[in-house]
């Protein structure tokens, strides 16, 4: 049975006392399951969310390793976002206290990059910073990677969701091969998965979703007549409010009906269907994506291939005529040890669907009876950000890092403000909170408001 004292570690006895006065006196799940591997020196799939420690299970091993007399790069910690890499870079100074003479650079965008050259040049052994800003350095030639034995990829799902995937790539490629490489992230996309195998060695993984409730997906039945199916889909609305859904129809002349339905009672709803042109799917696809649409009206056709992160409800406005259909719609909510729930709407002539779905599932549909349902007047869903597109991307050899240095720095927003990037040939979208959306318009408009040097042209996208 694993210890869950930092002194059952082989680490000095000078960092265990240092972690008992930060306050360290148990390991949390992933640092008793990771850190032994991480000691070992070997390469690690981390899956774990924000607050589980996982700043100290790479931390401690990473201090292991540094040879304070050799001023050179020998730790790389790649974060999304300015603030994560403050909180990082904060941490591990923390817990380097009890080793002399560790120096840590913190390289991110919306910092003078003069005074970031000046710190390297007076040598530094760990370096934390943003993917942008890491580039930037390397492609000035202010920083070089080939001493670097440990390379820590923090919050590998954000960093694929800004975008970030080519800059890590190239990044990466100037890293020794014989190097130790972490990766954290709080869920495993397919994206994550072909990464890990392309950059990882042999990798043990491990993971703290079993800490929490096992993914869980409420299942309710409505019997509605067909005249009744809109306003009873309002009425699930009101009273789950779920801040984001994927509704299926069947047709795509339904899923537009019923996207302008949600829309003209203030509900924020999109159509998503094969008669779609390639630049409006995109556009749709890429909204849900990073928030700034709460729900997405969809066929089974369209919704393929579609992964949407903390999807909090699925709706039915029709029951499918496959059990196996129902199965994989509602299979979308509920993931990575979330809660969620699937909502189906049937009227009588469709009991024989609910009927397939109880002999499938090996147990009984629950009916809740509509009329239970609470309304909540004037109720409305609005999105939490708004896409703006930029009129360049990567044949303008714009990347995420510019995008977000330009609004992390002189536009003024923070990191925590801008969601999702993501780059195109010709254009690019970003994903802002809607309190802070005309103040991003109005930098772009303005005669500073630049990306790369060269005034674009941005709209938002609604």
């Amino acid at each position: 049975m694993t210890s869950d004292s930092f002194s059952s570690l082989p680490i000095s006895s000078a960092q265990v006392a240092n972690l008992n006065s930060l306050g360290y006196t148990q390991m949390t799940a992933i640092q008793a399951q990771g850190l032994p591997y991480v000691l070992q020196g070997r390469d690690l799939i981390a899956k774990a969310k924000t607050g589980s420690g996982k700043t100290a299970t790479f931390g401690i091993g990473l201090l292991t390793q540094i040879n304070p007399r050799f001023f050179g790069v020998q730790a790389l910690v790649l974060c999304p976002t300015r603030e994560l890499a403050d909180q990082v870079g904060k941490e591990l100074r923390k817990l380097a206290r009890s080793t002399p003479n560790i120096k840590l650079v913190l390289l991110c965008g919306g910092k003078p990059f003069a005074a970031q050259k000046a710190s390297l040049e007076h040598g530094a052994h760990i370096v934390v910073g943003t993917p942008g800003r890491i580039q930037d350095h390397l492609s000035r030639g202010t920083l070089t990677l080939t001493g670097v034995q440990a390379l820590v990829l923090d919050e590998a799902d954000r960093m694929m969701d800004m975008g970030f995937i080519d800059v890590i790539n190239e990044i990466i490629e100037q890293t020794p091969e014989q190097r130790q490489t972490l990766l954290f992230s709080a869920t495993y996309p397919a994206a994550i998965k072909k990464m890990c195998a392309a950059i990882l060695n042999d990798p043990v993984t491990v993971s703290v979703e079993s800490e929490h409730a096992d993914s869980v997906i409420e299942q309710s039945f409505f019997q509605v007549k067909e005249p009744q199916r809109k306003s009873a889909l309002l009425s699930l609305f009101e009273h789950y409010q779920p801040e984001t859904s994927v509704v299926f129809c069947h047709t795509k002349i339904q899923c537009d009906e019923v996207a302008r339905f949600l829309h003209n009672h203030q509900i924020d709803a999109l159509a998503i269907h094969g008669d779609l042109e390639q630049r409006e799917r995109d556009q749709v696809l890429v909204r849900f994506a990073n928030r700034s649409c709460a729900v997405l009206v969809a066929t089974d056709v369209a919704a393929r291939g579609l992964d949407i992160k903390s999807l909090q409800a699925v709706i039915n406005f029709e029951l499918p005529h496959d059990p196996d259909i129902y199965v994989h719609r509602i299979g979308r909510t509920g993931r990575a040890g979330e809660t969620g729930i699937a909502l189906s709407l049937f009227t009588p002539q469709e009991h024989l669907r609910v009927k397939g779905i109880e002999e499938n599932q090996h147990k009984p549909c629950v009916v809740v009876p509509l009329e239970t349902l609470k309304a909540t007047r004037g109720f409305t869903l609005q999105a939490p950000m708004v896409t703006i597109q930029l009129d360049s991307g990567r044949k303008n050899k714009v990347r995420p890092g510019d995008i977000l240095g330009a609004l992390t720095g002189d536009a003024g927003l923070s990191g925590s403000q801008i969601g999702k990037i993501d780059i195109y040939d010709l254009f690019s979208f970003v994903a802002v909170e809607l309190t802070v959306v005309n103040k991003a318009l109005k930098y772009f408009q303005s005669e500073n408001g630049k990306v790369k040097g060269r005034s674009i042209r941005v709209r938002k996208i609604a």
